[in-house]
């Protein structure tokens, strides 16, 4: 585990436990039989043409700081929706990437399509606090994960009837995440190490993955040409946040990714 990561794993932990004592298990599990019935990602993939999108409602990165200012989820994932995108992520980290649960809970309430939690998912315990706010399929970083943490939060995950997006970057992670037999696999392109990111980290590692598991791109994609090198490489969706959150017109940004200009 790289640094970054050990430090947003150890500052997780202690906000779960925070979490925890403030709104029991019980509590979220009360807000479950509340929630919208969950929405299906891979479904959601397979009703389009070419290459899907999921589209990223993300304040803020350790990497880069702050990325838009402003910052309206619930409006930004109504634009993601109106000009194509597939599905929603929806950053929910507060201390590294400044969103929030209640992030989550404005997109769900904004948008149709399924939304993805994304954040350091390292406890059962989040997963229900997921599927409460009504988000349809959360992240799992296996390089977070050892072999039983991972197995258990995905089981977890699929008894609320939601999916999860199982990321990795080391290809040393591919195999033991292969024996969960996943839908669907995001590989981020960006070194945890030294923040580097190239899209070939994809393009290498889809080699060695079946075909019948959809893969996801993440990270590292900035225009057109970058989405059709990877979509003529069998990969089946991308996942855009900062490209997105930069843009000046978010509508003509997600037109000119998809090829819908």
């Amino acid at each position: 585990m790289s640094d970054i990561l050990t430090k947003i794993v150890t500052k997780k932990r202690a906000e779960i436990e925070a979490a925890k004592a403030a709104r029991p298990l019980d509590f979220l599990q009360e807000r479950l039989q509340k929630a919208p019935a969950p929405l299906n990602f891979v479904e959601a993939f397979g009703r389009q043409s070419t290459i899907a999108l999921i589209a990223e409602v993300k304040k803020a990165s350790p990497s880069a700081g702050l990325i838009r200012a402003n910052f309206n989820p619930a409006e930004i994932a109504t634009e993601y929706e109106q000009y194509g995108a597939s599905c929603i992520s929806c950053l929910t980290d507060q201390e590294f990437f400044q969103g929030h649960l209640d992030d989550l809970q404005a997109v769900r309430d904004a948008v149709s399509i399924p939304v993805l939690r994304k954040d350091f998912i390292l406890d059962r315990y989040q997963i229900f606090e997921a599927r409460a706010a009504g988000a349809d399929c959360v992240l799992l970083i296996a390089e977070c994960l050892d072999d039983s943490s991972l197995t258990e939060l995905y089981e977890q995950s699929n008894e609320l009837g939601m999916q999860s997006l199982i990321e990795i970057y080391e290809a040393a992670n591919l195999d033991r995440v292969l024996k969960l037999n996943p839908p669907m696999i995001g590989i981020n392109n960006r070194n945890l190490r030294t923040f580097e990111t190239t899209i070939d980290h994809s393009i290498a590692l889809s080699r060695n993955v079946p075909s019948d598991c959809l893969l996801v791109s993440e990270s590292g994609i900035h225009n057109r040409a970058d989405v059709l090198q990877l979509q003529e490489n069998g990969i089946g969706a991308i996942l855009v946040g900062e490209t997105l959150m930069r843009s000046e017109s978010i509508a003509a940004k997600v037109r000119e990714l998809l090829g819908t200009t």
